[in-house]
């Protein structure tokens, strides 16, 4: 490149995606001339879901800017609660994000996930389509331009994950109200229309079920319970049942 060159500094947020070079405060940057700011802070490796304000000298400017040569660059990261256009807020999550995507589920929060990959392209479409936040760990699929809005999560800890999506997004919580295997909705059944699909055990000692209106999956305070509304009741006490929209 043989362009304007720009300084260009990243929120501490934003500094394990660039290189190790350029986490200490700002760093020259050389542009082509044509390229926006968006390009330039994606070329040096930050996915543009995770930015919040671009500031050029001090001023608000848009992805679409075109560097000038001695300009001063800060990158911030999105801010949280994030507001995401469009309602209902709903999420699509990738492959490896299988155990999020139940617990929010658990939490009543609509979450679409399949165990088989589509592949980027199916992902980027179906976020497009359904209006999705994607989630992923891959900034490769978060940059593709077809994504209706995104996010990376930052940490490989399913603990660590519900919790930064719950900041981030502030979605109303209403749990034990969807399947936790295919997202649909729960309702209450009655013992009698569901006793075909439980074991004698359980006939014996449930009586309160709740089925998915979906795929017919049926529900029961069972061995897991305590371990699952462990989840719930720490999620509900730090962020709420219905936070913001």
């Amino acid at each position: 490149m043989n362009g304007p060159e720009i300084q260009i500094g990243f929120a501490p947020e934003l500094r394990l995606f660039v290189a190790a070079e350029r986490r200490q405060g700002r760093t020259a940057v050389v542009t082509d001339g044509s390229s926006t700011l968006g390009h330039a802070v994606e070329s040096l490796g930050v996915p543009l879901t995770e930015v919040g304000r671009l500031l050029v000298d001090g001023r608000d400017v848009p992805v679409a800017h075109i560097p000038a040569a001695g300009e001063t660059v800060e990158v911030q990261a999105v801010s949280r609660p994030q507001r995401v256009p469009g309602a209902p807020l709903r999420f699509l999550l990738d492959v490896h994000l299988g155990t999020l995507a139940r617990r929010l589920r658990l939490l009543g929060v609509d979450a679409a996930y399949e165990s088989a990959d589509p592949g980027d392209p199916a992902l980027a479409t179906l976020s497009a389509t359904e209006r999705r936040v994607m989630l992923s760990r891959d900034r490769g699929l978060l940059r593709r331009r077809e994504i209706w809005a995104g996010a990376y999560i930052y940490s490989d800890r399913p603990d660590d994950q519900l919790r930064d999506v719950l900041e981030r997004f502030a979605p109303a919580l209403a749990p034990w109200t969807r399947c936790t295997a295919c997202n649909g909705e729960l309702g209450p059944a009655d013992k009698d229309s569901v006793q075909e699909r439980l074991e004698h055990g359980t006939q014996r000692s449930y009586d309160v079920f709740a089925q998915c209106r979906s795929c017919g999956r049926v529900y029961w305070r069972g061995a897991h319970h305590a371990r699952l509304a462990a989840i719930v009741e720490a999620a509900v006490r730090e962020f709420g049942p219905a936070a913001v929209q």
